[in-house]
């Protein structure tokens, strides 16, 4: 079995991530878009704004500024000419991924999520699910809400302050059928999903395809994770589609008696590991990157420490007094290293980024990371549409972020 060092699984990941390739130089493109796809296979959806859009931002930190509305348009809009490149649905987690993904995990390959619990409700409610697919149809795209106003007093009232998990029967049978496939998102409205038909939205040459066995949907899941993490062990590689472990680890154990993907070990990881054979490694890293908490090379937090040396925790559910670093920060990768955070905010009444809090990892260059930081910043609230930079005091590199910032 091949052995590797820590470094070289390192900038394999970073490779296999994307981060070793040079942000474009022009006008990025839907070319571009679909190159950091081709890696990433997803982007995940999350509600939280207080900095950008999480699915926005991935793309960011692999090509620099770009035109947020290439997003939009491969994934809320098509036409003849355009047709849509991405869809919705639950992936590692709420996600967009590529069209021709969406019936690989529609298959048996992936247990169902949270909304089968929705099944009973389903099966006593035929006429409801009816009434709901064909509402859908005459109105879509179509929001929940409208759709209760739209079917009068069929569905159950939300109580006085309901949390997002006591839904009315209407959403919880739009979620069930967005989870088997009938319905599809066919637009969002300030983020709120608007539900469509899928034969409607997706392309189709996609809703045509025959369906895939479940064993070969599984393994041609798993060959794009192993390919998106660059090297990974079982229990990561499961952890990118949230596949079963019996299901992953057979699709493991095919896809490497058939050449594959390749089963290696990593000096000092304690489990074994596997990557795609022949991927590139390139011999250095360079550049510079902020990273959303739910990006790809971080979301898996175990990963990450084993991988960079960096301890990082999403701290929104945190007490404000009980945080260490903030409420939303994103790590600084400079050539190949998690080196510092930044807790992030975009106000944008008067537009400004808010750098709340920046930390610097001990042992590392603060004078060259200040500034690295510092040209990021800048790029990034030029991105958003905000006309500053503004840094507060916590943090041990916040006086020199500062006057980084200043000085530009």
């Amino acid at each position: 079995m091949t052995e590797i060092g820590a470094d070289v699984a390192r900038r394999a990941v970073l490779a296999a991530q994307g981060f070793a390739d040079a942000r474009p130089s022009g006008t990025v493109t839907r070319a571009h878009l679909q190159r950091v796809l081709g890696r990433l296979h997803l982007l995940q959806l999350d509600s939280v704004n207080v900095a950008v859009r999480a699915h926005y931002m991935p793309l960011f930190s692999r090509l620099g500024a770009y035109p947020r509305d290439l997003v939009d348009g491969a994934a809320w809009s098509h036409s003849a000419r355009r047709p849509r490149l991405l869809a919705e649905y639950w992936a590692h987690e709420a996600c967009l991924l590529p069209v021709a993904d969406w019936p690989l995990l529609l298959s048996g390959a992936k247990r169902r999520g949270w909304w089968k619990h929705y099944g009973p409700l389903v099966e006593r409610e035929p006429g409801l699910v009816s009434d709901v697919l064909a509402a859908v149809k005459e109105l879509g795209p179509v929001g929940a809400g409208a759709l209760e106003d739209a079917l009068g007093g069929r569905s159950t009232p939300r109580p006085s302050g309901a949390t997002w998990w006591e839904r009315s029967e209407v959403k919880r049978i739009c979620e069930y059928l967005f989870g088997v496939g009938e319905l599809t998102t066919g637009t969002r409205v300030h983020f709120q999903r608007r539900y469509d038909l899928p034969e409607r939205v997706l392309p189709a040459a996609v809703l045509a395809a025959p369906p895939v066995p479940d064993d070969e949907a599984a393994r041609r899941l798993v060959r794009k994770a192993v390919a998106a993490l660059g090297v990974a062990t079982e229990p990561e590689v499961r952890d990118y589609y949230r596949l079963g472990p019996e299901r992953n680890s057979r699709a493991l154990a095919e896809l490497v008696e058939a050449g594959e993907v390749e089963r290696i070990t990593v000096r000092g990881w304690r489990r074994p590991a596997f990557r795609v054979p022949g991927a590139p490694v390139p011999r250095r890293v360079t550049g510079r990157a902020l990273l959303c908490p739910f990006d790809p090379l971080i979301w898996e937090r175990a990963r990450a420490e084993r991988l960079f040396g960096f301890r990082y925790r999403i701290e929104i559910y945190v007490p404000e007094r009980k945080r260490e670093f903030g409420y939303y920060v994103f790590p600084f990768l400079l050539d190949g290293r998690l080196v510092a955070r930044v807790d992030l905010k975009s106000e944008r009444t008067t537009g400004t980024l808010r750098v709340k809090g920046a930390f610097v990892e001990e042992g590392v260059d603060e004078v060259r990371v200040a500034a690295e930081l510092a040209a990021e910043l800048r790029v990034m609230a030029e991105w958003l549409g905000l006309d500053a930079v503004e840094v507060g005091d916590r943090g041990g590199l916040a006086t020199r972020l500062a006057r980084e910032v200043r000085a530009a």
